[in-house]
């Protein structure tokens, strides 16, 4: 996703000292996350130089200009021998060839090799190096990263024995322990932990939009908003159940067990539209709610623990995470077992006493506006012929 690492942070403002100051509090907070490896800078901030600071008192007594130091030191320490064109003409071809002059790069192994280099002077004498500067050791940024024309400073991390949703928080909680940024510098997350956050989003968004679609065809099917919710009464056991069971096998939540939590939604929904449906046609008949919630219990009870058995019996074999490439679908299978065991009692003990509750005092007429329904409190019956 555009980083070197599952783990990236970027520090980034118009002032690198300032940048440079937070990201290494941000890292030293990071080093204290056991889950982490490999932290660190993206860039090379501490590039070894040496730097050369010209006297330019001394050089103006000894008559060495700044150009003739430059070049000088641009032939000794092997920038380029391209600094001042020079031709010699051989005498008996007069051919011209171009002299290029380089000290050798093994020579050039020591601060004191680059004070010893001879500068051009007055009169065609020459100095050494020393005489007209101060050459110390030094560092500078080795590189310039930019995002948005701002500099930039990137911590890299990899993760070892943890999962990146766990990873994740105490990143996140090491830049949030790290203080406020400085004025204009900005942080940000990047790496994996970006687009998983935006897929687990997009999961829960579409797990609830299936719901809330559900409920409205529930809703135009059965004309009722109450038998609506009586069925989507089985979504929260659904979800406690598919908690319940990656708790249990210390499962992560990813993208398999979203699915699984889908899938068992989906069955727990079906089953309960079967008990409801044979319910309310009890109670419709003449039955009390309690009695008619009683009797559609007990006429699906075999449907529902057929069809709930033998979805979780096919799962078995997926939730264990048999053979090459198992683990990767077992959280899966796992969550529908569980989701669907719990969807199971649910439906079958739950459902019916929220029927009961719920249509106890509803009327057995039908909310249609239909003048040919029977049951709609606008029939008008045929004269008899």
């Amino acid at each position: 996703f555009g980083a070197p690492t599952p783990i990236e942070i970027a520090v980034a403002g118009p002032n690198l000292t300032a940048s440079r100051a937070h990201a290494e509090k941000i890292r030293e907070k990071l080093l204290r996350v056991t889950a982490l490896r490999d932290i660190q800078f993206g860039q090379s901030l501490d590039y070894p130089t040496v730097d050369v600071e010209l006297n330019r008192e001394r050089a103006g007594v000894l008559g060495v200009k700044v150009s003739d130091a430059t070049r000088s030191l641009v032939a000794a320490t092997a920038s380029s021998r391209f600094t001042t064109p020079t031709y010699w003409a051989d005498p008996i071809s007069g051919v011209s060839y171009q002299i290029q002059v380089q000290v050798p790069q093994a020579k050039m192994n020591s601060l004191e090799e680059i004070k010893n280099v001879p500068v051009a002077a007055r009169d065609g004498k020459t100095a050494l190096l020393r005489s007209v500067a101060n050459v110390s050791e030094g560092t500078m940024v080795g590189e310039y990263d930019r995002y948005n024309m701002q500099r930039l400073i990137t911590i890299t991390a990899n993760i070892s024995g943890a999962d990146l949703g766990s990873v994740a928080n105490q990143v996140m909680a090491a830049i949030k322990d790290a203080g406020e940024a400085p004025s204009k510098t900005r942080v940000d997350l990047r790496g994996q932990i970006v687009p998983m956050k935006q897929m687990f989003a997009g999961l829960k968004t579409g797990l609830l939009l299936a719901v809330v679609v559900i409920f409205l065809l529930l809703a135009a099917y059965y004309e009722s908003a109450q038998l609506s919710l009586i069925v989507i009464s089985t979504v929260p056991a659904v979800v406690a159940g598919v908690a319940l069971a990656l708790w249990v096998t210390n499962t992560t939540l990813n993208i398999q067990s979203f699915m699984g939590a889908i899938m068992s939604v989906g069955v727990a929904v079906a089953n309960a539209i079967l008990l409801v449906t044979f319910a309310e046609r009890s109670r419709l008949g003449g039955l009390e709610a309690r009695e008619a919630a009683v009797e559609g219990a007990r006429s699906r009870l075999r449907p529902i623990l057929m069809t709930s058995l033998a979805m979780i019996a096919g799962m078995i074999p997926m939730a264990l995470g048999l053979g090459k490439g198992g683990e990767q679908i077992a959280p899966l299978g796992r969550a529908v077992i569980g989701g669907l065991m719990a969807a199971t009692f649910a439906t079958l003990l739950i459902v019916p006493s929220v029927f009961a509750i719920v249509r106890g005092h509803s009327n057995r007429k039908s909310a249609s506006l239909d003048p040919n329904d029977p049951l709609s409190e606008h029939h008008t019956p045929e004269p008899a012929k």
